[in-house]
């Protein structure tokens, strides 16, 4: 056990998927995440976690369906110390089915906190499938391409889910990414509802083949292949009809000077590469204007770098 009695954590917000690489890509953002404290008490503990922040009210407080005390507890089960009382405060400052990764930043935040109070028994990575479970919770399904980034941070590729295999991409092009959140909710058990279960062999190839070639043009820095690449035949087709004004904002994005776009997670959020900060302005600004003048839709907006760093402590006590 760590000699500290509280610890705070913060895990960022995530873009999951990225056009072709359908559960088994993402990479952190800079800025925006959230932040979960875990603290040991004496005291009997209810049943329930703490909830404060911009979206606190909008996320259950029963701990056996919040995606933070589900990951917390299926790791304290892990290493044999569910007898511990502990409390726990999520700070929910991602918004809920804005396809941020936001349900995967409170499950890493509460693993990363509660790990580093426990004396740091496991590594990150040994983190990631408590964090999974926090996912499971939260839309039934334990996928790792928002959960991992927002651990590890930075940018990387699940190879298997079973046994799971986490690789961290090493990427050289130099990219910003714009994430523009229209105010619009979509839930991720919806948008994975919609998605058919069968494809043709041919599809799937091209599938395989754009997620291989995008690795390359970001391992490269080859701007055009990753351009050609970014074609998701898969989810984005069927979640389009879930995000209103999506093909008006795409459109106005390339137009602008993205190297690539689409949905980002399940939606509704969609990002963009840009090769300057400058693009990244002017970008961001053409997808805002789309979304409101084709939708009605306010909308903010993120640009980070594709090297952002993942979760990390804030505060200990």
């Amino acid at each position: 056990m760590n000699d500290k009695q509280s610890v705070t954590a913060f895990a960022p917000a995530t873009v999951a998927n990225i056009s072709c690489g359908f559960d088994i890509m993402g990479f952190a953002l800079e800025g925006a995440g959230d932040k979960v404290t875990v603290s040991v008490t004496d005291k009997p503990v209810e049943n329930k976690i703490k909830l404060i922040g911009k979206y606190g009210e909008l996320v259950p407080a029963d701990k056996e369906r919040n995606t933070a005390g589900v990951a917390a507890y299926s790791l304290l089960r892990a290493v044999g110390m569910e007898k511990i009382s502990v409390e726990i405060t999520l700070e929910k400052n991602l918004p809920v089915g804005s396809g941020m990764g936001s349900s995967a930043a409170s499950s890493a935040a509460a693993v990363f906190a509660l790990n580093h109070l426990l004396g740091n028994p496991l590594t990150t990575t040994e983190l990631i499938p408590f964090a999974m479970e926090g996912e499971r919770a939260a839309c039934g399904t334990a996928h790792a391409d928002n959960v991992a980034p927002s651990l590890l941070g930075k940018f990387v590729l699940i190879r298997s889910y079973d046994p799971l295999d986490i690789i961290s991409l090493n990427v050289t092009a130099r990219l910003f990414c714009v994430l523009i959140h229209p105010h619009v909710e979509v839930k991720t058990y919806d948008a994975r509802r919609v998605l058919r279960k069968d494809f043709p062999l041919s599809i799937v190839t091209r599938q395989s083949a754009n997620t291989a070639a995008l690795t390359a043009g970001l391992l490269t820095e080859d701007y055009d292949l990753i351009a050609r690449s970014m074609t998701d035949l898969l989810a984005e087709p069927r979640r389009t009809m879930l995000i209103p004004g999506f093909e008006k904002a795409k459109k106005s994005a390339i137009e602008a000077g993205a190297v690539g776009c689409g949905i980002s997670g399940s939606g509704p959020s969609m990002f963009a590469f840009c090769r300057s900060i400058e693009d990244a302005e002017k970008i961001a600004g053409a997808i805002q204007e789309a979304f409101f003048l084709n939708a009605g839709l306010e909308s903010d907006r993120i640009i980070s770098s594709l090297n952002a760093p993942g979760a990390r402590i804030i505060e200990e006590r």
